[in-house]
């Protein structure tokens, strides 16, 4: 499996055929929520994304050819719509908030019953960051569909 790397264009060589390679993409979309509008070699893929605190989808074609050591699955994205989640926004303003009231109790000592409270907002708004830091896209779908492609091959 080799992965490309171009701006809007993301494309992943299978040791497959078409039909198989169009399969993997079939069930990958399935397993991703995607919507796949299946043709004869290849079709249109609106695919949900999640890039940080953005949140939204990414549509375009997605063409199968056969390549020299088997198929070539390319994604090529025309479209893409992202927005920002709300929610998560608001609980990191209130880590920062937490985070304040964490590190300002020693000159403000009448915050220091509130500390605990600060440490578990900070906390929190940490564990919210690490769980954002994975990247749902295009390339994590080609990676998907290689792995489809490969446990049915096997």
């Amino acid at each position: 499996m080799s992965l490309d790397i171009h701006p809007d264009v993301d494309a992943v060589e299978l040791a497959v055929s078409p039909e198989a390679a169009l399969e993997a993409v079939d069930r990958a979309a399935e397993v991703w929520g995607a919507e796949f509008q299946r043709q004869q070699t290849g079709g249109m893929l609106h695919l949900p994304t999640v890039v940080g605190l953005r949140r939204g989808v990414v549509s375009g074609p997605v063409s199968v050819e056969s390549a020299a050591g088997g198929t070539r699955v390319t994604f090529r994205s025309e479209e893409s719509i992202q927005a920002v989640q709300t929610a998560p926004l608001v609980v990191l303003v209130l880590a920062l908030g937490g985070a304040a009231l964490t590190v300002l109790w020693p000159f403000f000592p009448n915050l220091l019953p509130l500390s605990p409270f600060g440490a578990l907002l900070a906390l929190g708004g940490w564990f919210l960051v690490l769980s954002r830091l994975r990247n749902h896209g295009p390339r994590e779908f080609l990676a998907a569909v290689a792995a489809e492609a490969g446990s049915k091959g096997a």
